[in-house]
């Protein structure tokens, strides 16, 4: 798949996976949803669900480095600064030559890192209230294994 596809196809998640409400409870079902998988493929991850300002569901699975709590923490940095998947944002910035991601935005790398793996939870009308977050796969894994768990939830919602 061309970047220009994956592209294309983050955009339509993004747009077709909306939800009708989101508190808590939602952010519970995500995140349970995202360590069953975890666990039955003994993946090394960690899950991160937070608002700008609240953590609402953490969890590091077996064999899961320190180093991808940080990386969990900036990619939803991206994706709650920028309303984007953290995948989208680091291949439009590689489709304009832009080598060091966020520079051109004052985002520093410390905080930010646009890598797959961390997607907006927006509200049916387009704001965006919180990010799920993956980290410790490679990045395309990562983003796959979010939107997965979304649309499972947002069946039963």
């Amino acid at each position: 798949m061309t970047e220009d596809e994956t592209l294309a196809r983050i955009a339509l998640e993004e747009e077709r996976l909306q939800f009708p409400h989101f508190d808590e409870g939602v952010a519970w079902q995500i995140g349970v949803a995202l360590v069953d998988v975890a666990r039955a493929g003994q993946l090394p991850v960690v899950i991160n669900i937070r608002t700008q300002d609240a953590t609402l569901f953490h969890a590091a699975l077996p064999g899961a480095a320190p180093a991808n709590e940080n990386w969990a923490r900036r990619k939803s940095n991206v994706t709650l600064h920028c309303h984007k998947a953290s995948w989208a944002m680091g291949l439009n910035f590689a489709r304009r030559g832009i080598t060091a991601p966020g520079a051109d935005q004052g985002l520093p790398a410390i905080d930010f890192a646009t890598h797959g793996g961390s997607f907006p939870v927006r509200l049916r009308g387009g704001r965006v209230v919180a990010a799920v977050t993956v980290s410790g796969l490679p990045q395309a894994d990562d983003h796959a294994m979010v939107v997965t768990a979304i649309e499972g939830v947002l069946h039963t919602l």
